[in-house]
């Protein structure tokens, strides 16, 4: 399952709803991301007062698709979930669940970690970061790329 929205989610209740009724799922896995007070990877970078995150419909639900379906191909899942916030967030908030569900736990493990690594340099969000130096758009990192670049070379 895939959803963008702009309000905010409850991760028991989302979990609790992935695997109800399903007696053959043996672990989940899930990845929570949430907005930074900082920006950049380092603690002591600028200070972020919100993060707005844009989209383009259709084309963002499209390729999230895609990354499941890849995941799906991988390993042996059972159920899989991502949520992806848009719009004005401000630090602490939720961006992103995704979660994997599987008979056994490596599987969930693993197609969790996939799938927010391609989510991270495949999906079409655009983020701008508002500090105290002003308003900037967030850039592609390299470590993101060499993360995926990691699983295609499997």
């Amino acid at each position: 399952m895939i959803r963008i929205q702009t309000e905010d989610f409850d991760v028991g209740a989302e979990i609790k709803n992935l695997v109800s009724g399903k007696g053959n799922i043996g672990g989940v896995c899930s990845f929570i991301g949430l907005v930074r007070d900082f920006s950049g990877n380092e603690p002591n970078g600028e200070n972020i007062t919100s993060l707005t995150l844009e989209h383009y419909p259709g084309m963002t639900e499209k390729q999230l698709e895609k990354i499941e379906t890849q995941a799906r191909q991988r390993w042996d899942l059972i159920e899989t979930l991502i949520i992806h916030r848009v719009g004005q967030l401000q630090p602490s908030e939720q961006i992103v669940l995704v979660a994997t569900a599987a008979a056994h736990r490596d599987a969930a493990f693993e197609s969790a970690k996939f799938i927010m690594d391609f989510l991270k340099t495949e999906a079409p969000f655009w983020k701008k970061e508002l500090g105290n130096k002003g308003a900037k758009w967030v850039a592609a990192k390299q470590s993101d790329s060499a993360k995926k670049e990691t699983w295609e070379n499997e």
